[in-house]
């Protein structure tokens, strides 16, 4: 490809943080092979990146993530974008009554789609309005959260298994808020659930992380009860350590593109009645091991 083409790309390390922003690039434009290459490994590299100022419309958002990888439908169809089923409308907005989107998506430490044989890859966020207040996204590396565990510990979740499902948390949601429907039995055959390494190893990068979570993970599989809580709780608060983490700002047009084999998040919230409205595409990962 003729370097005419290329894009001035800058991508800068967001200071205290793993994640890195990328400018000078329009995705409302094509996107040569060799940018695509520097993002991909930007991305590897950070876990998260922050694309500024990107006014694109629903279908260039789907294009660029389908870079990536074959996108998923996300089981709650009755907030999926119109026409583009693709796109999953995360949003606390009320109209005639009925939530437009999922007002309390990542109100729990997660990785998407945890709970499916194939989790996601990564997921791809676009705000399209934003409340003057609140609404920032909290990440966590969980490589960083396996380097941190005692030696002793690294050797007791070694090669342990867990259960991950997506109703693990969804009736108490449900009783908190009205965003939650209730699930049909066609949408509940759809999200069965899937058991995972604790400890996964990225598929492109050889990095080994934690991959459990307080939304999503049910149980260490051969441990009794009471253990298994116990070894959970004891992860979680290795996995979302203060220092881990790295806060996300919303700004009018960011893009925002987390790999969920490598990091968790959690909405931090805003208040009720400050609109707030983004698209979310998910890219399908691979089986962990």
């Amino acid at each position: 490809m003729s370097i005419e083409t290329l894009t001035p790309i800058e991508i800068r390390p967001l200071p205290g943080s793993f994640a890195a922003e990328v400018l000078g690039l329009d995705l409302s434009r094509p996107l040569a092979d060799e940018d695509f290459r520097r993002i991909h490994r930007a991305h590897l590299d950070h876990h998260v990146l922050v694309f500024r100022d990107q006014r694109i419309t629903p279908e260039q958002q789907i294009e660029f993530s389908r870079r990536f990888g074959a996108l998923e439908i996300h089981v709650l169809h009755q907030f999926h974008l119109q026409d583009h089923p693709e796109i999953l409308i995360v949003s606390n907005i009320v109209e005639n009554g009925q939530p437009v989107g999922l007002g309390d998506a990542g109100y729990f430490w997660h990785s998407d789609l945890s709970y499916k044989e194939k989790p996601s890859l990564g997921s791809l966020l676009l705000a399209q309005e934003l409340p003057s207040e609140g609404g920032d996204t909290l990440f966590a590396d969980q490589h960083a959260a396996w380097n941190a565990l005692p030696p002793a510990l690294q050797s007791r979740v070694r090669d342990l298994q867990a259960e991950h499902s997506y109703l693990a948390k969804y009736e108490e949601l449900r009783e908190r808020s009205p965003w939650r429907p209730k699930l049909s039995d066609e949408q509940i055959a759809q999200v069965r659930p899937a058991v995972q390494p604790v400890v996964r190893t990225h598929p492109e990068t050889g990095r080994l992380g934690l991959f459990v979570s307080e939304h999503f993970t049910t149980r260490i599989v051969g441990l009794p009860e009471a253990e298994s809580r116990a070894l959970l709780e004891e992860l979680y608060r290795y996995a979302t350590l203060p220092q881990l983490q790295y806060r996300h700002r919303w700004r009018p047009h960011d893009m925002v593109f987390w790999d969920n084999r490598s990091v968790m998040h959690l909405a931090a919230g805003c208040p009720d009645h400050l609109r707030r409205r983004l698209h979310r595409t998910t890219v399908q990962g691979d089986q962990p091991f």
